[in-house]
Order: structure tokens, then sequence, then C-alpha cells
């Protein structure tokens, strides 16, 4: 594929909202491939050139889905996917920044090149019911994440990443 990979988590939709946006600004420049977190795996990080990873920060982590996802593919492609660029979206009820880190941290062991900071979208959901409610992401939010799609797509395309 050499394009670009979408691996997201979502439990309440905000997470999907996002990662289907980001793809949707990607496929107009090249090959991109949207996975669940549960049905990613190793082959799909070897085959793609860059990535964006995406989750609902949970309890101020990364939603377990996707730990699962990088602790199941992290030793498989250890040394072997390093260079490549990343990004991530993270979607929060407050402020997303330990989720952030823990992706980062995880991309840094890789030796990934994050392609730009971290894309927090906060959902203000700080009540039981709300945290648990299905989630509708703003439309300027979603147009942010189909730009990230298209700058790294572009970028992959264009040989820039």
């Amino acid at each position: 594929m050499a394009g670009l990979l979408i691996v997201y988590h979502s439990r309440t939709g905000g997470s999907r909202q996002m990662a289907e946006a980001c793809a949707e600004g990607a496929r107009p420049e090249g090959p991109t491939l949207l996975l669940g977190a549960e049905e990613a795996g190793p082959d799909d990080l070897l085959a793609a050139g860059g990535y964006v990873f995406c989750c609902p920060e949970n309890l101020a982590a990364i939603s377990g889905a996707m730990k699962e996802f990088f602790d199941r593919c992290y030793y498989p492609v250890l040394g072997r996917i390093e260079g490549r660029a990343y990004a991530q979206m993270i979607c929060a009820g407050s402020d997303g920044q330990n989720a952030a880190r823990q992706v980062a941290r995880i991309a840094t062991g890789w030796r990934l090149k994050e392609a730009q900071p971290p894309l927090i979208v906060c959902t203000h959901a700080q009540t039981p019911e709300a945290i648990l409610a299905p989630k509708t992401i703003s439309a300027p939010d979603l147009e942010t994440c189909r730009d990230l799609g298209q700058a790294l797509g572009a970028g992959l395309a264009m040989g820039i990443f």
C-alpha cells in the first residue's frame, strides 16, 4: 500500500467520526486504509508509509482497545517502521494531554516522526451521563480532521514523509 493507515478506537462515536473525516481528507491524495484498533495488525503497519492514531482519552489514558492494538503490534514491527510519519487525534472530555503523551511515547519507541502536534478535540463531557452518551463532533472540528488527513496523505504522496 505505502499509503496512509488510520487506526482508531471509539466507544461513543467521537473518535470514529474524527477518523472517518481524516480518511475522507486523505483518500484523494493516495491510498488510505481506515481500520478499527481491533482489526489492525502488524502487517497493516508494515504495509503503510505513514499513520494516524485516533482514540478517546478514558480516565486520563488511551482507550483499552487502542492500548491492546499497540501491545499486540509493538514488538512484531519494532525496528521495521522507523522514520515513518505519524499524527494522532484524541477525543477527550477535558484536556487529552495524557493520552497524547502515551501515544507519543509509543511512537518514539518505534522511532516514528511526528508530522504535527497532537490534534485534541474536547467534547467537555464531564458527567457520567455525558461521558457515556453518543458524541457528535462539530463540523469545524471534523474539518480540522479532514485537513490533517489531506496534509499527511499529500505529504506521503509527494515523498515529504
